[in-house]
């Protein structure tokens, strides 16, 4: 098991049991007890974990991304504003690989008029939200399914979108960092994130204003790497430098229409 895998599957453990013991993790992946220590070291400044003595416990405000559902409901107007902003940019017969976010969910419902639409997605719920559209050809990635997210991920999803070039990459996060770039929540669903921007002539973050300034586990990538951004409240003037000097263009709905 590589580094990175081996402290997704500690985070994960902390999360689910709010504990980890140094010695039970020692003997499960037959490193080190110092392995294991610096890998909760590691966890620690990365500010999800605190240790304790034989072990870490979950940091206190921190918890893994909350249910799909409980996601959907939240800042609905955002969400929809966003949506707005993006199909304003889809034309006929463009091209598009759209991850699992609920912003993305929203954001292919906004789009429903436009006609011959390619969208590869590993999105089970989007697949359903789209299979209603005849003019649309509605490709899934395949893959191993990540049942709290409902989205498919793992080699095979990533086979599959590395066999297509497409338009537009149209992707959430869970956090937006001027220091740490865009990072999400887990390293299977930032791969299919990472291979969606490779297969795209432009990557479009959605990103309502509760993602500023927060950051995940895992980095998806440089603030350069994103064409642009569309968020529902204008950024602040520390922000608009950055994504100014990041050569990112920022979509955002109006003054008025926040009022």
């Amino acid at each position: 098991m590589l580094l990175a895998e081996r402290r997704q599957v500690i985070l994960d453990r902390i999360r689910a049991a709010s504990r980890v013991v140094v010695s039970e993790l020692s003997t499960e992946f037959g490193v080190s007890e110092e392995t294991i220590r610096r890998d909760l070291e590691w966890l620690e400044q990365e500010g999800v974990a605190m240790r304790t003595y034989g072990g870490a416990v979950l940091k206190q405000g921190d918890q893994a991304p909350p249910p799909y559902a409980t996601r959907k409901n939240t800042n609905v107007e955002g969400k929809v504003a966003i949506a707005r902003l993006l199909a304003g940019m889809v034309r006929d017969g463009d091209t598009l690989m759209v991850d699992e976010s609920s912003t993305a969910l929203f954001a292919v419902r906004a789009v429903r008029q436009r006609k011959e639409l390619t969208l590869i997605t590993n999105s089970l719920n989007i697949l359903q939200e789209a299979s209603g559209q005849d003019s649309w050809h509605v490709i899934a990635t395949g893959g191993l399914l990540k049942p709290d997210i409902m989205a498919l991920v793992g080699p095979k999803a990533l086979s599959t979108i590395s066999g297509y070039h497409v338009r537009y990459a149209v992707l959430s996060a869970r956090g937006v960092n001027t220091q740490l770039g865009i990072t999400d929540s887990s390293d299977d669903v930032v791969q299919v994130k990472r291979a969606m921007m490779a297969a795209a002539d432009h990557a479009v973050l959605l990103a309502d204003y509760r993602k500023f300034d927060r950051s995940g586990f895992v980095s998806l990538g440089r603030l350069e790497e994103i064409d642009r951004l569309i968020t529902d409240r204008e950024p602040p003037e520390e922000w608009r430098q950055r994504l100014e000097d990041s050569r990112v263009e920022v979509l955002c709905r109006s003054e008025q229409a926040q009022s």
